[in-house]
């Protein structure tokens, strides 16, 4: 075993796949998939899982993850102090459903980078897929949220996978639409109110259950419905079709210049939205500070910290 090929496998599970981490380490993809090949059989362990799809981190693999981030991290700082090297461009991986405060708190841990060098990623993707990243460690942070309905699934998918779920703050539902939206100027709405405007929902791909989807009430029956698959196309229908979405309320005006407005939605449903991590390895430094962040744009928005 040698430190280049515990960098070749932090490499490896950062980009999710041996043909893009060899693109990146500028080495061809039979020899990178040769120096993973000899640590198995150094270790005696199998540390990726190859399919169709794609590569997964086995059991073993996040184990064995755990420990070479720790020697390389150790090295580095070694190299530092004696012989005055840079540090390393510095990586962090976010998964998240559709939430504008989670991007700005993606923004905010950015701005505090100034010059370093970095090499980070943002995935707004769909609920099965957050859960499989921060389990494949491909996301060092998922979030998500829970409610009276998906909390049962959710938490069982959690605990099998060896995930922890980190409560931030419970939200009360509320309908986003646009500010010119026939009921905008309504302080609270029912849900009938919106029968014959278009529901607007983040689709969950091969996982369409109701329990992974990002909008609560979701077995609720819609005469209008429209399935999307990013945020920038949900908010110019809600503009253009006067049509809505349910979500946690929270909601950066600045990055939509004022013309979306959240309306508090009458319902006995919470969402505690929170995020998951991976119990069999520790947050970077940069995962921690993106916590803190999260916990200051969750606090300036009016909402009460839960841990």
């Amino acid at each position: 075993m040698t430190l280049q090929q515990l960098k070749y496998i932090l490499a490896i599970v950062h980009c999710g796949s041996i043909s893009e981490a060899a693109k990146q380490l500028y080495i061809s993809q039979p020899s990178l998939s040769s120096a993973v090949k000899e640590i198995e059989e150094e270790f005696g362990i199998e540390i990726f899982v190859r399919s169709p799809k794609g590569i997964a981190l086995t059991s073993e693999g996040i184990e064995f993850l755990a420990y070479a981030r720790q020697v390389v991290e150790q090295a580095e700082l070694m190299e530092q102090r004696y012989l005055n090297k840079r540090p390393s461009r510095k990586l962090c991986s976010i998964s998240t459903q559709h939430y504008a405060f989670a991007v700005q708190a993606f923004v905010a841990l950015m701005k505090t980078l100034g010059e370093t060098e970095y090499e980070c990623t943002l995935r707004e993707t769909r609920t099965h897929e957050i859960i499989e990243d921060v389990r494949n460690l491909r996301s060092e942070i998922g979030i998500l949220y829970l409610s009276e309905f998906n909390r049962k699934v959710i938490t069982k998918l959690l605990r099998d996978h060896d995930l922890k779920f980190h409560p931030l703050f419970t939200a009360k539902p509320h309908v986003f639409i646009s500010v010119h939206h026939p009921l905008a100027q309504r302080e609270m709405l029912e849900m009938d109110e919106l029968d014959e405007y278009p529901c607007l929902v983040f689709e969950q791909g091969e996982y369409n259950s109701f329990y992974f989807a990002e909008e609560i009430l979701s077995t609720r029956s819609y005469r209008k419905k429209i399935l999307v698959s990013d945020r920038a196309t949900l908010f110019n229908l809600l503009i253009g079709l006067n049509g809505y979405t349910i979500s946690s309320g929270v909601l950066n005006q600045d990055v939509y210049g004022g013309l979306i407005k959240p309306v508090r939605l009458k319902t006995d449903e919470d969402m505690l939205i929170g995020y998951i991590t991976n119990q069999k390895t520790s947050l970077s430094r940069l995962g921690q500070l993106y916590v803190e962040k999260l916990k200051e744009v969750v606090a300036r928005a009016g909402h009460e910290l839960l841990s």
